[in-house]
């Protein structure tokens, strides 16, 4: 995996994701190393983040690694017209290692093919997440044990939702069954309900949460992305679509947990914070031990 660019999570094989996993175990137990105290990392946000960008700051700043790059593409050359290309050809001139995330679906696809320097995407428009579907999986793998035969629920907005359509992808791996719930408007793709079904692995659809509960292992909550939205109408009419609260998740079973990518608005009730079955702040600090085991992985120290 060294020098290997992240663009979408079936980049890797489940050997090397499972690699990964292993590794972020490893630095959970000890996150403070100078494992990159030689390496510059250029972190490229050309779109608002927070947990995903400090998590990457905190991995690079906790192994001594020195970050340059922007957090809002206004402050850069962007601004001026400089191109995609002309930003990634003259930064990669600066670093080992480019982080991005970018509103456009592609773009970080792209972006590795005009480098000769590794890229992580970050989240590229509504197309992918990997770095988010690691810890996720590492998340999913800490709580049940295991990655195997587990029976997922994803919620809310499964058409726009990078983070669902990345670790659908990588729990196909697993034998998962997949229990898809959202409004009409926001179902999954087409093309991801063809990719479960061509690893012979099987998809339920529902409008009603509440009926599934009760057979999960895992609740993969989402918000509804308002800013994917055209049509600010059509955002109105979806947004409160889904609000899980404490008696909802009475009857699931003993080992069931929920997860959220973060930020929530309303999607999950606050009297789920208290509940041992919540995990969605755990799964962020995830975030810090497999983006350490990824960065370190790829720049081969």
């Amino acid at each position: 995996m060294k020098n290997k660019s992240l663009i979408s999570i079936n980049d890797y094989s489940m050997d090397e994701l499972t690699t990964l996993l292993d590794r972020a175990e490893d630095f959970e137990k000890d996150p403070v190393q100078p494992l990159l105290k030689d390496h510059v990392i250029a972190s490229l946000f050309f779109e608002p983040s927070t947990r995903t960008r400090l998590s990457f700051e905190s991995a690079i700043n906790r192994l001594s690694g020195r970050i340059v790059g922007f957090t809002d593409a206004s402050s850069s050359s962007v601004k001026k017209g400089e191109s995609l290309k002309d930003t990634i050809l003259t930064v990669s001139n600066y670093s080992d290692l480019i982080v991005m995330r970018h509103p456009l679906d592609g773009a970080a696809r792209w972006a590795s093919e005009v480098t000769d320097i590794p890229i992580i995407n970050a989240g590229d428009g509504a197309n992918q997440h990997p770095t988010q579907c690691l810890l996720d999986l590492y998340s999913i793998r800490k709580t049940q044990g295991s990655l195997d035969n587990l029976h997922v629920v994803f919620v809310g907005d499964l058409k726009y939702g990078r983070t669902v359509h990345s670790l659908v992808i990588a729990m196909t791996m697993f034998n998962t069954t997949f229990h898809l719930v959202s409004p009409t408007a926001l179902k999954v793709p087409s093309a991801v309900k063809r990719y479960i079904k061509d690893k012979g692995l099987t998809y339920h659809q529902y409008t009603d949460l509440e009926e599934v509960i009760p057979q999960a292992d895992i609740c993969y909550m989402t918000r509804i992305q308002r800013e994917r939205f055209a049509d600010p109408m059509e955002y109105e009419r979806v947004k409160n679509s889904y609000v899980l609260n404490r008696k909802m998740i009475e009857p699931s079973k003993e080992n069931f947990k929920v997860l959220h990518p973060l930020p929530r608005v309303n999607e999950i009730h606050e009297d789920v914070d208290s509940s041992p079955k919540a995990y969605y702040f755990q799964q962020a600090r995830n975030g810090v031990y497999v983006r350490q085991a990824l960065l370190t992985t790829i720049l081969g120290v």
